[in-house]
């Protein structure tokens, strides 16, 4: 999978600069990793401070930049334990030898030194020197020291440097740092989501089946959906992990192992159901459901007699509920579905951004072997702009095969998120 603008949510990167002409490079590294969705926060040492400014750190990141070990302004002055406890990694870019040194060899005489001994964060090296100090015995005995004790060493590039001799030395592009980072926390994920289901801890909510508007109490307007496909989502995001509540509409089908089933029969009731849900808490919301668009205006108290060769009824359009999930300040990760007879992928696309949904499957229902009544089905998935997938193909198989390769699709998107 490409990191190239992936987004990897709610974690935090310490990026602690050294002594070294490489530390402008750390300036950019702010951005690239901030480009990724991190919060990004700036140690610097104070042979750092003789290369470049705290301040444009502080602008870059947009948070404090700490230089002192004993912080005034932090809780009880202990700004370095803080610093430990908020930190997911902990990324020193540039890392001196003499920053080496001491990590090596258990020193803590400043801010960043006492930080490493102090956090449990992951703690992550990109050595920049002089190409016969990166050499030196010591330096490389400091670094295997620092392998032994679980620190992750990135090697240098090769290339000229600054005092004009060639060799390893030089710090990483500050683009293939910030990617090596998102790829780091992309796996972790994935790891845990391939341990516990990659849908694991999500509550989500689908919608399924047809609708029923009354005409009167015999007779209703309705569609061909069988609801089959919902309920087969509904069954692999259980299968996922997830906590699963199926809103359905008048349909035969048993209630998937595990998920909690509200029966609705009209479009409203669908929408009272779904708002509800959303209210006690949702974070994936699906919409399978083939909602009528119209209903009767005024619905017959009596069965409406048979009078002429002609009957008119009065239709008011029901509300879009997908689109006015879409529209709550507490949005859900949004799931849209769209059954159509001609120019399908047109028509998805166009109501992936005209409902403001994060994903949209389509598939072709004028197809005989697939769609409404059949236990198959083919799909194509679309992203919204912001997550940089491209589109995905999911070719003929069963209902079941499908929703498996959509919770994939789900997964993948709400890594981006």
């Amino acid at each position: 999978m490409s990191f190239d603008l992936s987004v990897i949510p709610h974690k935090n990167i310490i990026l602690a600069v050294t002594g070294g002409i490489a530390a402008y490079k750390s300036a950019i590294l702010v951005r690239r990793l901030k480009d990724f969705g991190f919060d990004v926060r700036v140690v610097m040492t104070h042979g750092a401070q003789a290369f470049i400014t705290p301040l444009t750190f502080q602008a870059l990141s947009g948070n404090p930049v700490h230089t002192e070990l004993l912080d005034p302004e932090a809780e009880a002055g202990m700004g370095h334990i803080e610093l430990a406890r908020w930190a997911d990694l902990v990324l020193v870019a540039p890392a001196s030898c003499d920053t080496i040194a001491k990590f090596a060899n258990g020193l803590a005489d400043d801010l960043l030194s006492t930080l490493y001994l102090a956090t449990k964060a992951p703690v992550w090296v990109a050595p920049a020197m002089n190409q016969q100090m990166w050499a030196a015995k010591a330096t490389q005995r400091n670094l295997q020291t620092l392998v032994e004790d679980g620190v992750h060493v990135i090697m240098p590039d090769a290339g000229e440097q600054a005092c004009g001799d060639v060799g390893l030395g030089r710090m990483p592009e500050p683009e293939d740092l910030a990617r090596q980072v998102a790829a780091y926390f992309h796996k972790a994920q994935r790891a845990i989501a391939e341990k516990f289901g990659l849908l694991a801890g999500k509550r989500v909510t689908i919608t399924a089946g047809p609708t029923r508007e009354a005409i009167d109490p015999v007779r209703y307007i309705s569609n061909h959906s069988t609801g089959k496909m919902g309920f087969a989502l509904a069954a692999a995001c259980y299968a996922a992990g997830a906590k699963v509540t199926l809103v359905a509409g008048p349909v035969s089908l048993d209630t998937p192992n595990g998920v909690e089933r509200i029966n609705v029969k009209s479009a409203m009731q669908m929408l009272d159901a779904s708002m509800t849900q959303l209210e006690e808490g949702c974070d994936i919301f699906i919409a399978t459901a083939a909602v009528a668009d119209y209903r009767v205006a005024e619905v017959a108290e009596h069965k409406i007699k048979k009078a002429g060769d002609e009957l008119a009824v009065s239709l008011v359009k029901n509300p879009d509920i997908v689109a006015t999930i879409a529209q709550q300040q507490q949005r859900p990760f949004m799931v849209g579905f769209a059954a159509e007879t001609r120019n399908v992928e047109e028509y998805a696309a166009g109501k992936l951004v005209a409902k403001k949904l994060d994903m949209i499957a389509c598939n072709d229902v004028s197809r005989p072997d697939i769609g409404f009544a059949s236990d198959e089905n083919a799909m194509t998935v679309f992203f919204a702009q912001s997550y940089h997938l491209e589109k995905r193909e999911l070719e003929k198989a069963s209902k079941q095969e499908i929703s498996q390769q959509l919770v994939e699709a789900i997964h993948d998107a709400l890594l981006q998120k």
